[in-house]
């Protein structure tokens, strides 16, 4: 008996991502930090015998990295969800944030003592838009936490 595999066409959308990304970003004043411009670069690449798209983020502000992140993406072979496991160099641990496509936007959702997240990745082509609003506790809305404009690199 073979053990449940991710839909092949799943992993080909979310396979798309696979290559280095970089462009400017916008974070808004937060819990974490002032906000303002910085710069952003991504490399993505498929792992785990094709099941796994791997990202490697670093965030750079005034010529300096000042953030860095991994992501581990997997398709959920029994719903095709996409689970988006999330490390930093701020060190917060999380569950998995879970999402569905939606047309060519990609969009997850995720919950944690610190409040929620909603996050997309809004493909173009070679280009993507990449954003996360948060609610913190006590607030009653979303608000827009960091927004990206990402192109494909040579």
């Amino acid at each position: 008996m073979q053990p449940p595999r991710p839909d092949p066409a799943q992993l080909a959308r979310l396979h798309r991502l696979a290559g280095d990304w970089a462009g400017a970003e916008l974070a808004q004043p937060s819990p974490w930090g002032a906000g303002g411009p910085a710069h952003g670069r991504s490399r993505f690449r498929v792992g785990l015998d094709g099941v796994a798209l791997l990202q490697d983020y670093e965030q750079e502000k005034d010529g300096q990295v000042v953030f860095r992140g991994h992501g581990v993406f997997l398709v959920e072979p029994d719903t095709s969800d996409v689970l988006w496991w999330w490390f930093d160099s701020m060190g917060f641990p999380a569950e998995p944030a879970r999402g569905r496509w939606d047309g060519e936007v990609l969009r997850f959702e995720r919950r944690t003592p610190r409040g929620e997240a909603r996050s997309r990745y809004e493909l173009r082509g070679d280009t993507y838009r990449f954003a996360i609003e948060n609610r913190f506790p006590g607030q009653d809305d979303f608000a827009e936490f960091i927004r990206g404009d990402y192109a494909r690199q040579a």
